[in-house]
């Protein structure tokens, strides 16, 4: 990924923009960013929806590890949102984002897409 990259991003700046990236497409259900982050945030996001079919203590400390929202309370929604995700795809083996391409942004022409659920 172009991105990822580049000279000043770290480890701590990817992993900081995937949390939240994949916090906001839980909250939100869809975001809209460039491709290369949606298909990155949509690997993690796949994974994340894969772990909660399963409702037990190791899943929500993984989710809650993964969340980026400081308050308690957040990451409790966040959560609860992500098992209703579980219960919504149980039947399903994978595929549950899409990324659905926009055009380029006038500013920059950077290629952008939405991250949305099937």
């Amino acid at each position: 990924m172009s991105y990822i990259n580049k000279k000043g991003k770290t480890s701590s700046w990817r992993k900081m923009v995937i949390r939240q990236q994949v916090s906001d497409f839980v909250s939100f259900g869809k975001i809209q960013t460039t491709i290369t982050k949606a298909k990155e945030t949509q690997r993690h996001v796949e994974r994340l929806i894969t772990s909660a079919k399963s409702k037990d203590l190791s899943t929500t400390k993984k989710l809650a590890s993964l969340f980026l929202n400081t308050k308690f309370d957040d990451v409790d929604k966040l959560i609860s949102k992500a098992y209703d995700l579980g219960k919504k795809y149980a039947s399903r083996n994978g595929g549950y984002t899409r990324v659905i391409k926009l055009g380029t942004r006038v500013g920059d022409r950077t290629e952008e897409a939405i991250l949305e659920l099937v």
